[in-house]
């Protein structure tokens, strides 16, 4: 832990109201497991001394001790300690329900994370839609987790608000409102038939929360995380004061025209729900109602929004687009962020080396690291562009990197489709556009900052 997290730690401690301990209750008495569930796997909790202890078994799914009872707002804290060799977590404001997924135990996990990449605190949705807020590129955070003793976990929970700490170091802030109440839970993971495994252990003790009063005793907002927002099309007072702002304010469609209109198309697209859908048509590109563009021009940005897809769509989110370029059929010129179901659509197989499929940099980058939640659940989809330098992400993870008017670009760009169309991608700014491929696709959450120095 580096010398300024420890003196962060202290200050928190130092500045705690007095009161604070009068509040917490412990929901593990050292002796039994009074309180608690077993859901799921097969995997063993036992007491051993004062600490409550998880074991590895072999052929078992993921296992989950859980209290029996439920939460919600609440400051949690918890010494952990696990193998090395070991992926474990802390349940919060999670469910186990018969009619959702045979009974599976969903809901927000704090990660515990003894691996090289180091992800302890961070939040990953069990069963639901996987990673909401991970540790990269958070190296103070990632250095907080000792993996050879003792580690004290925090958790926040207070309205959408859940942030986390290890060892008094700031992990994880998240906005979310899909389970504002549930229980707590142990896991441990399941690790199938890896005899290198079998029988570790992860050791919980000093299980406590507060749950009465609790506004007095958070932890005030330090901005050292980065913050995620996962309230559709909204902003919250962070976003705000680090430059992002709405593209699009969920329920009319000031900001947008055609990318061949000077209005918005006056059919097939949607506004309802909080979401802004291109309608089905067959699958043909811009055939019903068309592309949508900004009305602005971006460069030097960072954007951030939300899709969902239907079986066997296509789309894209188009950036650096001329919208006076193509005067023929088919869609306006620009990059393209690849919205596609790789699985049952044709075109996942086109082009080269899997450079058309979902998160890539279509017909030119292939995507890496492509983590989805699935048809009908929503995505974040991320771009980045800084000068020459663009990035795509999906869902926390980096699937592309590049360097645009380079050699190496635009001998990428001669073996493309986009070869007629002299210095592709090389404009300093340009439209953002959200394609009509002929499938159901809709779009959410669209926010966009301006990148500056202080940014890079």
């Amino acid at each position: 832990m580096s010398t300024r997290s420890v003196i962060l730690a202290l200050i928190c401690l130092l500045a705690a109201p007095a009161g604070a301990e009068e509040k917490w209750r412990s929901l593990f008495d050292g002796k039994s497991l009074d309180g608690w569930v077993r859901l799921n796997g097969s995997a063993p909790y036992s007491v051993e001394g004062a600490e409550l202890v998880g074991r590895c078994v072999e052929g078992s799914p993921n296992s989950f001790l859980c209290t029996s009872e439920t939460f919600g707002d609440f400051i949690f804290e918890c010494d952990v300690k696990v193998d090395w060799t070991l992926n474990s977590g802390v349940q919060v404001r999670s469910a186990c329900r018969p009619d959702y997924k045979e009974g599976r135990v969903h809901g927000y996990q704090v990660e515990i994370d003894a691996s090289e990449r180091a992800w302890t605190g961070g939040i990953y949705d069990e069963s639901r839609r996987g990673w909401l807020h991970t540790l990269e590129g958070q190296d103070s955070s990632r250095k907080a987790f000792r993996g050879d003793g003792w580690n004290r976990l925090r958790v926040e929970a207070f309205g959408n608000s859940i942030r986390t700490w290890v060892n008094g170091v700031p992990c994880a802030d998240i906005l979310d409102s899909e389970s504002p109440t549930g229980f707590f839970g142990l896991q441990i993971h399941g690790v199938g038939s890896d005899s290198t495994k079998i029988g570790k252990t992860v050791r919980w003790k000093g299980i406590r929360v507060m749950t009465e009063g609790i506004g007095e005793y958070r932890t005030p907002d330090d901005r050292l995380t980065p913050q995620y927002n996962y309230l559709p099309n909204t902003l919250s007072d962070r976003e705000k004061k680090e430059g992002w702002r709405l593209l699009w304010d969920g329920t009319s469609s000031n900001g947008w025209r055609g990318a061949r209109l000077d209005r918005f198309p006056e059919g097939g697209w949607e506004i309802a729900d909080g979401a802004l859908t291109v309608q089905e048509s067959g699958g043909r590109e811009s055939n019903a109602g068309g592309d949508i563009v900004t009305t602005d021009e971006h460069g030097d940005f960072e954007l951030s929004i939300e899709f969902r897809i239907t079986r066997g769509a296509n789309s894209g989110i188009k950036y650096f687009v001329d919208t006076e370029l193509n005067k023929g059929e088919g869609s306006a010129i620009g990059c393209e962020f690849q919205i596609l179901d790789d699985a049952a659509h044709a075109d996942a197989a086109q082009g080269v080396n899997g450079n058309r499929k979902l998160a890539g940099l279509y017909d030119l980058i292939p995507p890496v690291n492509v983590r989805f939640n699935g048809i009908g659940e929503w995505n974040r989809a991320g771009i980045r562009a800084k000068g020459n330098h663009v990035e795509h992400w999906l869902n926390g993870f980096k699937t592309v990197v590049y360097e645009r008017a380079t050699q190496a670009w635009r001998a990428l760009v001669s073996h493309s489709k986009y070869v007629v169309w002299p210095a592709f991608g090389e404009a300093r700014q340009g439209h953002i556009l959200l394609q009509d491929h002929g499938n159901r696709v809709s779009f959410r959450s669209i926010k966009i900052r301006t990148l500056n120095k202080s940014r890079e």
